[in-house]
């Protein structure tokens, strides 16, 4: 069932009845929406924008943080919406002049924040018109951020309306009401994907966890390595750091590195502090060569060692690769030909799913351009898999990172199935218009609940998915699986919190029904589930009888 509107695509937006809420509620009032990536925020914004020409007319103004992001946009309003007139501004791709006719000429315009800011102060162009402003990442409307600039000038149009868009609004109400503030909204809407009129429309998601033993070899590495990080932890102790933290995190030595350079950064002139910037980059170095043994393989770490070894430009490289207890950790990963065996379990799950499903799409997403480099390397051995690296556009010495171009270009293979699997670092996990996908693999957990959701989220959009994580038993992977399920967990409870707390100063809408249960969210789930299957007949949105199947925002 789609969305019938005289400027939206005839079934280009299918009928949620979350996404119809929300829109409907954006077109009353200038609303916040946050929502979880892979939940439509983009449909959203196109169903208002196309109501908002419709019954005012004027200009829509959206704005994204990024040009990858503006591209994007720009690409997805011209396939929704029947508008010929959208036009795209940054600040390399169009002169001051080009701009000032393009606005002119064109009804929807896709830019940056900081091209509109700069073309409002040297008044080349005017928001008297603008009937409706888009901000994506609406988080980022703090401080001196050109969104600010930008709505502060908004404020003076008479009947604006305002649309903000997050996935990461902050965790407390007074960071999303200085948001909302600074934007001139006065509504905020928050779903989550256990949310009553979300639920309906979750396709089911089959997430497995696979344990794997770390080889013997890593586990002998480890030895020498914590050695040389408890040394060091010693000695950022005995000069005053670390006081009272009998087991020292990657956290913790983050926090005392960022203390010893404000110190000298304010002019405090003691040795010691130096001696303690060696010792806590030594250690941080030690910690992550045993991260790198037990839970990415020998391979990646010895690519660690050797880079290290040919770029040495610090006291901390040199003191480090010279430590006898190091040197034998090298010595160690040299003599093994032993593979860590997340690899071979990755070309068995990938292999697995092209035997069960030939036309697959897949992701496998690694941390490390190494691990992501061996992981596409080895896949490219199985028969009828077409794998390909996906990585940032930085590049570290001889890893040469993907331009924009270049990862337009691997995500339109991938679309088209002349590449099936993608190896991605961090880059996949949100900002670029990656298509849906029938696995997911996590080479490794990570800790943060919100990098958490957005590789799941790749999957499990159009139709049923499946994540599969590989975990090294006894290791940090082990913790970092734990952690990011109980963060994501608070995540949830904190934004029902939100709601309750944002209610007492800000209109906030409701999605009916009870929002979170924290005990058991898979039942909860699959009772909303259940309920909607009974119910769907008698509470469907209605619908005009001359056009049947469809929701017309008329109708509002």
């Amino acid at each position: 069932m789609s969305v019938a509107h005289e400027l939206l695509r005839r079934g280009a937006v299918e009928e949620r009845a979350y996404q119809v809420n929300i829109a409907r509620a954006c077109l009353e009032r200038s609303t916040l929406v946050v929502l979880p990536t892979g939940m439509g925020k983009t449909v959203i914004a196109s169903m208002v924008i196309a109501e908002v020409l419709r019954r005012k007319g004027g200009k829509v103004l959206l704005l994204a943080p990024t040009k990858p992001l503006v591209e994007q946009h720009a690409a997805s309003l011209r396939n929704l919406l029947v508008v010929d007139r959208i036009a795209l501004f940054t600040g390399e791709a169009t002169s001051p002049e080009e701009r000032e006719l393009l606005w002119r000429e064109n009804k929807i315009i896709v830019s940056t924040p900081q091209v509109i800011r700069n073309d409002l102060r040297s008044e080349r162009i005017s928001l008297d018109d603008v009937s409706l402003i888009v901000f994506d990442e609406a988080h980022r409307a703090v401080g001196d951020y050109a969104y600010v600039d930008v709505a502060a000038a908004y404020k003076e149009v008479r009947d604006r309306l305002v649309l903000g868009m997050t996935a990461s609004p902050g965790s407390s109400a007074e960071k999303i009401l200085e948001v909302c503030g600074n934007l001139g909204i006065v509504a905020v809407e928050i779903r989550t994907e256990y949310d009553p009129d979300v639920v309906p429309y979750l396709h089911d998601l089959d997430v497995e966890r696979i344990r794997v033993e770390a080889p013997d070899v890593a586990k002998e590495i480890r030895g020498p390595l914590q050695t040389v990080f408890d040394e060091q932890v010693e000695r950022l102790k005995k000069v005053g750091f670390l006081a009272g933290k009998p087991k020292v995190s990657l956290k913790d030595l983050l926090a005392a590195g960022d203390e010893a350079r404000r110190k000298l950064d304010s002019g405090v002139r003691d040795g010691r502090l130096y001696g303690a910037m060696t010792a806590q980059a030594i250690a941080m170095k030690a910690n992550h060569a045993m991260e790198l043994a037990e839970t990415q393989g020998l391979g990646s770490l010895r690519s660690y060692f050797d880079k290290m070894a040919a770029d040495a430009q610090t006291k901390a490289d040199v003191q480090f690769l010279k430590h006898a207890k190091v040197q034998e950790a090298i010595r160690l990963a040299r003599e093994s030909v032993v593979e860590h065996p997340k690899i071979a379990k990755t070309q068995w799950v990938v292999r697995e799913q092209f035997m069960r499903k030939p036309d697959s799409k897949v992701i496998v997403f690694a941390h490390y351009r190494e691990t992501a480099d061996r992981v596409t390397q080895e896949l490219a051995r199985l028969p009828g898999i077409r794998p390909v690296r996906f990585v940032g556009q930085a590049s570290r010495g001889n890893d040469i990172g993907l331009s924009q171009k270049d990862q337009v270009e691997i995500l339109q293979k991938f679309r088209d199935g002349e590449v099936n699997v993608i190896v991605a670092t961090s880059i996949g996990e949100e900002g670029l218009d990656i298509p849906q996908v029938d696995l997911v693999v996590f080479y490794e957990p990570v800790p943060s609940e919100i990098r958490t959701i957005q590789r799941r989220g790749r999957t499990g959009r159009s139709a049923a998915g499946r994540v599969v994580m590989l975990v090294t038993k006894d290791t940090r992977d082990e913790a970092y699986f734990y952690s990011a399920r109980r963060k994501e967990r608070k995540m949830h409870q904190e934004l029902d919190r939100l709601r309750k707390e944002l209610r007492q100063k800000i209109f906030v809408g409701q999605p009916g029904g009870e929002a979170f249960v924290a005990a058991d969210p898979e039942r909860r789930i699959e009772s909303l589930r259940e309920e909607t299957r009974e119910e769907r007949p008698e509470t469907a949105l209605p619908r005009p009888a001359a056009k049947k199947g469809q929701t017309k925002f008329e109708d509002f």
